[in-house]
Formats: C-alpha cells, sequence, structure tokens
C-alpha cells in the first residue's frame, strides 16, 4: 500500500496494561492534521483485529503471527505476584515461583505469561479474566501472577504485588499487517523509536535549505561559536568562551584559565 491509499486517520489499538499516553501525544504534536483514533482490545484478539482492518497498528502482547504480521519489540515486563496485604509473601521484597509451592495460583483464561506449567496448586476453576481472579485474591481464594502494568491497572487498596524473579515474562510490541505497512506505520514507527522529526528515515520534510547554504551557514556559525577548528585565534575574534583561545595557548602556558583574559590578543 503506498501513502496515497493511507486513510486520513491513524487507528490504534492497545491490550490493557500498555499505555500509550506519551506517544498518542507526540503524534498530535507531530501529525496535528491526522486525527489518532485509540481502541483498547483484549491481548488474545489484537490480532485478529489488526488482520481484519479494523486497526492500524496495535500495541500488543508477544506472541504474534510472524507469517502475517509486523512486529517490533518495544519492551518486556516485571512479572509480580498478585496478593493480599497481609499475606506472609509479603515479608520478602522479591520471591521466586517456589515460594509459591504451597499457594492456589488461580489462572484466568485470559492469561498473557504461556506458562509451561503453572507453580502452587491449581484452583478448581480458571477465572475467565484477570479481572475475575483479582477479585477471587482479595476474597484470599489463591494469588495471580501477572506483569506489572496488569497489577497497577487492577489496583485495590487491600492488594499489594511482590516480584518473582523466575516467572515468564511478557513482551509489548508494537504490530500491523505485513501487507499495510503504510506511510502512517511508518510515522508511528518513528515515534515509538524516538526518532526526531528531522530524522532522515522519518517523513517529515527536510527544512528549506537543509543541504544549501543556510544549513552548512548555521553549522559553521555553530562551529565558529564553540571554538573548533583547532585554531586559538577562531575563539578570539568570536569572543565566544574563550574555549579555542585556551586550546591555542595550552602548551605554551599550561592552559589559559580565563575565558575573558585568556581570550584577548596581546599587543607587543
Amino acid at each position: 500500500m503506498t501513502g496515497s491509499e493511507a486513510p486520513p486517520s491513524f487507528r490504534l489499538a492497545y491490550v490493557p496494561g500498555v499505555t500509550p499516553d506519551k506517544w498518542v501525544r507526540i503524534w498530535n504534536e507531530r501529525l496535528p492534521g491526522v486525527p489518532l483514533s485509540l481502541t483498547q482490545v483484549p491481548a488474545a484478539g489484537a490480532g485478529g483485529v489488526l488482520l481484519d482492518g479494523d486497526a492500524d497498528a496495535g500495541l500488543v502482547r508477544l506472541p504474534v503471527d510472524r507469517t502475517l504480521l509486523s512486529a517490533i519489540p518495544l519492551y518486556t515486563e516485571t512479572t509480580v505476584v498478585l496478593i493480599p496485604r497481609d499475606h506472609l509473601v509479603t515479608a520478602a521484597d522479591e520471591v521466586t515461583v517456589g515460594d509459591l509451592a504451597d499457594e492456589i495460583v488461580l489462572h484466568p483464561l485470559d492469561d498473557v505469561l504461556g506458562w509451561e506449567r503453572l507453580p502452587g496448586r491449581p484452583a478448581l476453576e480458571r477465572p475467565a479474566t484477570t479481572a475475575d481472579a483479582v477479585e477471587l485474591v482479595a476474597a484470599g481464594i489463591g494469588v495471580l501472577l501477572v506483569p506489572l502494568s496488569l497489577a497497577r491497572l487492577h489496583h485495590r487498596k487491600d492488594l499489594t504485588y511482590r516480584t518473582v524473579t523466575d516467572a515468564p515474562e511478557s513482551s509489548v510490541a508494537l504490530s500491523w499487517p505485513e501487507a499495510a505497512h503504510t506511510d502512517r506505520v511508518e510515522d508511528f514507527i518513528g515515534i515509538v523509536r524516538g526518532r526526531t522529526v528531522n530524522s532522515t528515515r522519518g517523513r517529515q520534510p527536510e527544512p528549506t535549505g537543509a543541504k544549501g547554504g543556510k544549513a552548512t551557514g548555521r553549522q559553521s556559525g555553530d562551529a565558529t561559536r564553540r571554538g573548533t577548528g583547532g585554531n586559538g585565534r577562531t575563539g578570539t575574534r568570536t569572543g565566544g568562551t574563550g574555549r579555542g583561545a585556551s586550546a591555542g595557548r595550552g602548551k605554551g602556558k599550561g592552559g589559559g584559565t580565563g575565558g575573558g583574559r585568556g581570550s584577548r590578543p596581546r599587543h607587543r
């Protein structure tokens, strides 16, 4: 798909726990004429939303179907165990999976950690959602292991959490359909990767004179003000910080100590 075929707005899906606010703010600053719409989707359904064309890109949890979807990993979350505030586990700053061997560990149907083998003792039934599992933790039924962002999302005053050092982790990625890498998608890739507005990989037009005299003159002026060029007299004539003069006289006088006096030429 070419840039001319890109939709007039950009539709971004995101899964629970992901907070796209910072990237959305940068988008609105850089592309004020292109509205960005947000839609929260279940983690398990994010791939389908992208492939069905209901979003242009998504902040999803890995893994995704890499035969149909492109993905750029963004970060990996710490896994924590969610527990009541009076639970024995709160005595430690962090725990291992083995420390939970005697606990009933809840395993919601929308779990995003992808356990090969769940630690602890299994509950009689699997909660339908993470939110349901949190309610059971508050009721003292069991404990729940989740990415840190989900523990914060489902914050309650009567619950707390501790880091689990050897549990599986969840990674978040920016994903989009392989066949729909549009210019707008590339714009958002630049934002999440921290590219500047004038990045050579971005789509922003180059400033006037970027390859001509204006840009060159500005760069030269900056260099002169910094006293670069290896010539002490350059720093003297421009009246900058005296860095150039100090560099020029350093060998003979042991490195000039003053920016003002050191930058003034002597008359004999």
